[in-house]
């Protein structure tokens, strides 16, 4: 069922390994024209795109776009029990680890009157995206609304697909979700045509556009991100979901198996790779994931991700090469089953899950952790969601006429090596004698 890559013997360079990373490259660029077309027809024509969309993809038809409160309260009430109680779990255990991201505004004295303020503001909108095409996600919404209220966000929009078993309605248990968070501003909005909902607005629909738009989804949600970069800010692309497992012969193969289906069962075009030195653990992975696979629920889902170009078992001389392939990679999720691990030597990865008893199910849901990644390889440069998503750095600056007086003479002698005098008038200005009335 997983193919595997043979890169023993060979001494690569960090552009070869980047090479050799599964990818489904082709779904990624046919997503991106897709995605753009539809964000382009929504900016344009509003609600009846949205609407058409709705219909092409998610069978809804003539349903309540915008979610009335009656709705929200209703899948509260109906909320089981238990379900309720791990969410409120989840809650609290987001929103401690979530607070710990917020920075405290700090002033730095640069002399006797001269003082800088750095402090973080919150944007003042967002737009929040919660997936539900082929699972619902009331996990999401948590990761996505705890940090944004976190970080001080005064507005906060959430939208899901409709759902065609529910008559058109966002799928109740994400409306329970979103009421328990006090969210009331929900949309029955779903995909690409989603996002640029919230980048452009829906005046029919009483929807500003947004500030920051984050959330995961299908590989169309974060292709749709990348279409309205520069008219809102977003997070990274948190597309179809990856994991990595590194692992050596002290691994359980049981248990690699079962964390490579846990993701693949998320979308077919889900990416599942072990990264071994151990060519007895490859094999008794190998065995042990196809009748694994065939026993899962959603097992031709799961069949179709292992089978995938982007799913592999891949075989390598040793753990630093086993390192150098995974700093290559940058995967979303990364499983460390390692007899010695050292997690400090794994530097792109969206987050880091050490030991057997760490499994990427724990983050999805009650590790405290944020289950909004970076896919595609951009954890070599972006973060996963966080407080810090919603914050923006700002300086204060503040100096008084002696404070600016020591300064004076270097902001003039820089401003002529600029070739810009008037900079250095400016300040010059302040220490003229006004000409008398």
């Amino acid at each position: 069922m997983l193919r595997t890559i043979d890169l023993r013997g060979r001494a690569l360079s960090p552009a070869e390994f980047l090479a050799a990373v599964p990818r489904a490259t082709a779904a990624r660029e046919e997503a991106l024209a897709t995605a753009t077309t539809l964000v382009a027809d929504v900016a344009a024509r509003g609600e009846a795109a949205l609407r058409e969309q709705a219909d092409r993809f998610d069978a809804a038809r003539g349903h309540d776009i915008r979610v009335p409160a009656a709705h929200l309260e209703e899948a509260l009430a109906g909320l089981d029990p238990s379900v309720r109680a791990a969410l409120e779990e989840a809650i609290a255990r987001v929103r401690r680890a979530s607070a710990a991201q917020v920075p405290p505004a700090t002033v730095t004295e640069l002399g006797p009157g001269a003082r800088v303020l750095q402090r973080w503001q919150p944007v003042r909108r967002v737009g929040l995206y919660v997936p539900g095409g082929k699972a619902a996600y009331p996990s999401s919404v948590v990761m996505n609304v705890v940090p944004a209220q976190v970080a001080g966000v005064a507005a906060i929009a959430l939208a899901s697909p409709p759902q065609r078993a529910h008559d058109g309605r966002v799928h109740p248990v994400i409306l329970a979700a979103a009421r328990l968070l006090g969210v009331d501003e929900v949309y029955a909005m779903g995909g690409a045509g989603a996002i640029g909902a919230f980048a452009y607005g829906v005046a029919s629909l009483g929807l500003d556009p947004v500030d920051v738009v984050t959330g995961p989804g299908n590989n169309f949600v974060a292709a749709a991100k990348r279409a309205v970069a520069g008219v809102v800010g977003t997070d990274a692309e948190a597309g179809a979901t990856e994991i990595l497992i590194v692992a050596d012969d002290s691994a359980d193969p049981r248990l690699v198996a079962a964390d490579l289906i846990s993701q693949a069962e998320h979308d077919e075009q889900a990416s599942a790779v072990l990264v071994t030195a151990s060519e007895p653990l490859a094999a008794a992975v190998a065995l042990e994931i196809t009748p694994r696979a065939a026993r899962t629920r959603h097992a031709e889902r799961v069949r179709a991700a292992l089978s995938g170009p982007q799913s592999a078992i891949v075989l390598v001389d040793d753990l630093s090469a086993a390192t150098a392939f995974s700093n290559a990679y940058a995967p979303e999720h990364l499983e460390l089953h390692l007899a010695d691990p050292d997690p400090a030597a794994f530097v792109h990865a969206g987050a880091v899950f050490v030991g057997p008893d760490s499994p990427v199910s724990l983050g999805d849901y009650l590790a405290g952790s944020n289950h909004v990644l970076p896919t595609g390889g951009q954890a070599r440069y972006a973060a996963g969601l966080s407080a810090a998503t919603f914050l923006r750095p700002q300086q204060v600056i503040e100096y008084d006429r002696a404070a600016l007086a020591q300064v004076r003479e270097g902001v003039v002698t820089l401003a002529e090596a600029e070739d810009l005098p008037a900079h250095g008038e400016a300040v010059q200005a302040r220490f003229e004698t006004p000409p008398s009335a």
